[in-house]
């Protein structure tokens, strides 16, 4: 099992990479610097080769030694799977539209050969810096990305490939942890009944609004087995506090009257008991079976001290009663869990 003190937040870096827009140098400097002083001990930055096509990586690396951190008092996780490329065309040929102004191409590359390019990669990228987290970006979406049957379970072994080599580096002593993280928790209960885990991120899928029994009984075997856990993406992608977008997919009031209907009970209830819509998600998010930590991303500066003050927010009782009175969570969930 890992030898890690895992915070309650971890600091995700997508915003570090130009997601959805171009952030200045010093802005990026600027939110560093407020993780590191908001912070109680370590530090833990969750990124990825993905991210920007490595620019996350390389203005977090960058922006850590601007403000002289000690290596040994932050944590990086690096998601593996995609490597930074000279750029041919207008535009990235990944994620088009994603990411802004960036100067690299990325290509995916999931293999025992191609992970270990990845892991090189990243740690060039950070500069003083190295990851001692490590994880298959997305394995779910490798997979989805099948044409057929076969090129399904190739694509399988390419993952418990570059797992096998993850597992040389941990045993080299280069790195201290191996997990995974994907959107689709059901293919994260496969890879971890093949691959010995230390820990894993599950996105988009246990939240306040949808907590599938059966995820429910997997985070508790989990736990079990001493795996930890991180709840990622508890907002549903921003829909749960405000945004058009539900697990990243741009919804529609018409079509998605019951979301829509869901989302203004709960903003209801938030104002009738006084507290944010933010707090409940995270606080729900924290209280599910086996969960140590949760990934919270931010652009602002100022909102890093809000986000670390978040998992200790005071939820009263009678709003949790509420929402399960109103069907708005599981009753089978509050009454075990909450």
């Amino acid at each position: 099992m890992d030898k890690i003190t895992w915070p309650k937040v971890i600091f995700g870096t997508s915003g570090l990479g130009n997601l959805y827009v171009a952030l200045p140098d010093e802005m990026k400097l600027s939110i560093v610097d407020e993780c590191i002083k908001h912070s109680p001990g370590t530090v833990m930055f969750d990124s990825a080769g993905k991210y920007g096509a490595g620019l996350a990586l390389e203005a977090l690396g960058r922006s850590l030694e601007q403000l002289k951190v000690d290596p040994s008092q932050v944590l990086i996780s690096n998601k593996l799977g995609w490597l930074r490329m000279e750029l041919k065309t207008p535009e990235p040929t990944f994620e088009p539209g994603i990411w802004q102004n960036l100067e690299h191409d990325a290509v995916q590359k999931i293999s025992y050969d191609g992970i270990l390019e990845c892991y090189e990669q990243g740690n060039q990228l950070l500069g003083s810096y190295h990851a001692a987290l490590v994880s298959v970006h997305d394995p779910d979406e490798y997979l989805a990305a099948s044409g057929n049957e076969q090129e399904y379970q190739q694509r399988y072994l390419d993952i418990l490939d570059a797992y096998r080599a993850l597992r040389e580096l941990k045993q080299a002593g280069k790195v201290k942890s191996i997990g995974v993280g994907a959107k689709d928790w059901r293919i994260i209960t496969r890879i971890a009944g093949d691959v010995k885990l230390d820990w894993v991120m599950i996105a988009n899928s246990m939240t306040i609004h949808s907590h599938p029994a059966e995820l429910v009984d997997f985070m508790l075997k989990l736990e079990q087995q001493g795996v930890t856990i991180i709840n990622s993406s508890v907002f549903n992608g921003g829909f749960l506090t405000g945004s058009a977008y539900y697990n990243y997919r741009l919804t529609d009031p018409v079509k998605d009257k019951a979301l829509y209907h869901w989302r203004l009970q709960f903003n209801q209830l938030c104002v009738d008991y006084n507290i944010k819509p933010v707090e409940a998600c995270v606080i729900f998010g924290l209280h599910a079976p086996g969960v140590s930590s949760i990934a919270l991303n931010t652009t602002q500066a100022a909102r890093v001290a809000q986000n670390l003050a978040l998992p200790y927010s005071m939820i009263p009782d009678g709003f949790w009663k509420e929402m399960e009175n109103r069907g708005l969570i599981d009753p089978a969930y509050a009454s075990s869990y909450l």
